[in-house]
Parts: C-alpha cells; structure tokens; sequence
C-alpha cells in the first residue's frame, strides 16, 4: 500500500513541476529599454514616444517610431529603442505620452506584437498636473451625483 502512495507522490510532484514550468515560459517580464534590446525572447517595455520618427505606411500597416526611457525627463542622453508594430495605428496615438510593447527585438528593432496606449491626459484637470474634480465637472455639465 506504501508503493501506491509513493508512486502517486511522485506523479503528483512530476504534475506540479511540469505545470510551474510551463506557467513560467508563458509569463511575460516588463524589462528596460536596454534589456530588451538584449533580450532575444517576448518581453514588454514601457517607454515615451519620440513623435519625430514616427512614419506609418498605410498600405502595409507598419508603424514605426522609437521610444525613449520612460523615467526620462527628456530624450537627451535617455535609452532609446526603435520600434516596428504591424497593425492598425490606436485612434489616440497621436495624444499618447507613453507606451506599453509587447514584442521581441530583431537585429537593432524592436517588433511589437501588441501596443497599449497610455493617455493620462484625459484623467488630469485643467492645468495637467492634478486628476478632474468630479464636482466641477458635474456643475459644468449640469450633472448630479458621482
């Protein structure tokens, strides 16, 4: 009776490693500019758009355009990356502040598979530093309630 429960200790435990296994090829690590220029397997990275390279071909579906360290103040002396992502180009692209790419890099090009588009600005108040005042906004529109 002890071989049974052995044997089916280990077919358990053989399960429970080979399910972790394949958990862990499947996730997806957010990684830097620069390591994912090193990396050669699927990662994303978040990073700033740099408007100036932007060039997108209509006919192929192909955006292309780089992207700079996303904790960077400015471009200048920031990590930056070049992107290609096949597919149509999201409708408040031209707004965004940032982004988040999901791809792997191929030679000195990061290919995306997926883009999320990060657009603060239509969560922020008049000035842009501080999120709307949900009372304000309800007097300008004549609404009440939350």
């Amino acid at each position: 009776m002890t071989a049974k429960y052995i044997i089916g200790g280990v077919i358990v435990v053989l399960f429970m490693i080979w399910g972790a296994t394949a958990f862990l090829d499947t996730t997806i690590q957010y990684v830097s500019i620069d390591k994912a220029k090193a990396s050669n397997k699927m990662v994303q990275v978040m990073g700033k758009i740099d408007f100036d390279t932007k060039k997108y071909d209509a006919a192929k579906s192909r955006l292309e355009f780089a992207v700079y360290d996303a904790e960077a103040e400015s471009m200048v002396g920031a990590s930056t990356m070049n992107v290609v992502y096949h597919g149509v180009v999201p409708g408040n692209f031209d707004q965004a502040t940032s982004v988040v790419l999901k791809g792997k890099t191929e030679g000195d090009t990061f290919v995306a598979e997926q883009m999320l588009v990060k657009c603060p600005s239509k969560y922020q108040g008049e000035d842009g530093g501080e999120y709307q005042d949900m009372e304000k906004h309800n007097e300008a529109v004549g609404e009440t309630g939350v």
